[in-house]
């Protein structure tokens, strides 16, 4: 009976893996659909939709976590590390659900070039975050860890710089201010994203280095 109130560690890995396998799902979703803005896809609500789904998804894994936390006398790595690597994800999976609910909410009916990137980095920055979570599994892959981890970092700095040039383009032509507002908010709703994925980051960072 004792036994069975102690869960493997590989139920909090394989939690913390299937969380963030929703963020990448979710980024790649999200990346899709800005990428068929402006098109004749007829796939725009159904990406907003899968977006949104992800993000459920994640909403109930994080439950599961928090709930294996509560009964779990043991845990790979601290209480406290453990919750804020799950709200961290959450967080990711909201931004990724703001940016998919503005393509209605501001009448975003097409993509711009900057858009389009921060989407790809975005997704970039998932995928990589994604490799990181499954590596926390693994000693041996700790090195491997920190690098995308750093990686994630060099990506969301990619991203500001994207911003600031997408905002100083925006405004750079009066007659269209209307538009350079809801294109302004859309632009830092994707930033976020990165923002995000970078404070994940540094959480995974300060795990391994703490476990180490």
């Amino acid at each position: 009976m004792f036994s069975s109130l102690m869960p493997h560690r590989k139920e909090f890995f394989d939690l913390m893996t299937a969380h963030s396998d929703r963020v990448v799902a979710a980024a790649n979703a999200a990346l899709r659909l800005v990428n068929s803005l402006g098109t004749e896809s007829s796939e725009l609500e159904a990406l907003v939709k899968e977006v949104s789904l992800n993000e459920g998804s994640g909403d109930k894994i994080k439950m599961d976590m928090i709930t294996l936390l509560h009964k779990s006398f043991i845990t790979p790595f601290s209480r406290d590390e453990i919750h804020s690597l799950t709200l961290e994800m959450d967080h990711i999976l909201g931004a990724l659900r703001d940016v998919a609910n503005a393509v209605g909410m501001y009448h975003i009916e097409d993509s711009t070039p900057e858009s389009r990137e921060l989407a790809a980095l975005a997704a970039d920055a998932c995928l990589r975050l994604n490799r990181a979570v499954i590596s926390l599994g693994d000693k041996e892959r700790a090195k491997e860890a920190i690098t995308l981890c750093r990686e994630i970092e060099s990506i969301e700095s990619k991203a500001d710089k994207v911003l600031r040039k997408a905002v100083t383009r925006l405004f750079a032509d009066d007659s269209q201010m209307w538009n350079a507002i809801r294109l302004r908010e859309f632009y830092f709703l994707q930033e976020s994203v990165l923002d995000q994925c970078q404070a994940t980051a540094r959480t995974i960072e300060e795990i391994l280095i703490e476990n180490a």
